[in-house]
């Protein structure tokens, strides 16, 4: 395989116990994470307020998404995205505990 080409969905393992974070690109201000997770979720009572915007797609598995202020929970399926403006709380509820839920996420 050329060296300037990866795969996305190279090295994952079927077995996390916890939520696996990798930086793929930082340039400037733009941070482009791998996020994957098994049935992982936010702490109890943790929100996400972030300084950045996040672009955010799902790219296998399932996920529920909660916003604060929102009583319905975002399902995100594959292909699946949203843009998450700076300063806006929300939380991961749920990932599918049956198979990996592999996220694309850019910070901006």
């Amino acid at each position: 395989m050329d060296d300037n080409v990866n795969n996305f969905f190279k090295n994952i393992s079927g077995n996390l116990k916890e939520e696996l974070t990798e930086v793929i690109l930082e340039q400037g201000s733009v941070r482009i994470e791998r996020i994957v997770s098994m049935g992982h979720a936010s702490p109890p009572g943790f929100w996400y307020d972030q300084d950045r915007d996040e672009f955010v797609i799902l790219l296998k598995g399932s996920a529920g998404l909660l916003f604060d202020g929102k009583d319905e929970i975002s399902i995100m399926a594959p292909g699946d995205y949203v843009n998450i403006p700076a300063r806006t709380r929300h939380r991961v509820e749920w990932t599918d505990k049956s198979v990996e839920t592999v996220w694309l996420a850019m910070y901006y």
